[in-house]
Order: structure tokens, then C-alpha cells, then sequence
């Protein structure tokens, strides 16, 4: 659970880029991902992306398909969402 904050934050901004482009939903989200130590432990693209997906569900990006990229680093870069 110690990557459920940083979905959260991951989260909020899909949402708020949606509504900033006039997005009633969102198809995809590419996300770029450091090494990220939250709680001691390093959050992995399969559980971000799990979180993301559940926090998501009834809001414009319900359903979204998540891209993420392991790049070097310590932190993670929301680079783009598409959607209609």
C-alpha cells in the first residue's frame, strides 16, 4: 500500500490535465517512473499502475489504459494523456 500516495497524486493530476484539454474521458496515460522509495520501499510500475486504475474507477479516467516507463531517476513525470 505504500504506493497508494503517489497513485493518489498520479490520480489527481490525470484529472486535472483531463479537464484542463476538455477531456470527458481518458484513453491512456504515459507515465514515466524513477526509482521511488516511499515507506521504505521502492514502488513498482505493476502496483502504480494497479492503484491508478482503482482510483480511477468512476471518474473520467475509468478504464484508461497506463503506459509506464522505467527511467532513471528518483522520482516519476506524468509526460502525457490522450482521451476525447
Amino acid at each position: 500500500m505504500h504506493d497508494l500516495h503517489v497513485a493518489n497524486r498520479v490520480q489527481k493530476l490525470l484529472i486535472e490535465e483531463a479537464k484542463k484539454n476538455n477531456f470527458t474521458m481518458v484513453k491512456q496515460a504515459v507515465i514515466e517512473l524513477g526509482t521511488v522509495i516511499e515507506h521504505g520501499a521502492d514502488i513498482t510500475p505493476e502496483n502504480l499502475e494497479f492503484n491508478i486504475k482503482m482510483l480511477s474507477e468512476g471518474t473520467v479516467a475509468n478504464g484508461l489504459e497506463i503506459i509506464i516507463k522505467k527511467v532513471q531517476g528518483s522520482d516519476w513525470k506524468l509526460v502525457s494523456i490522450s482521451g476525447e
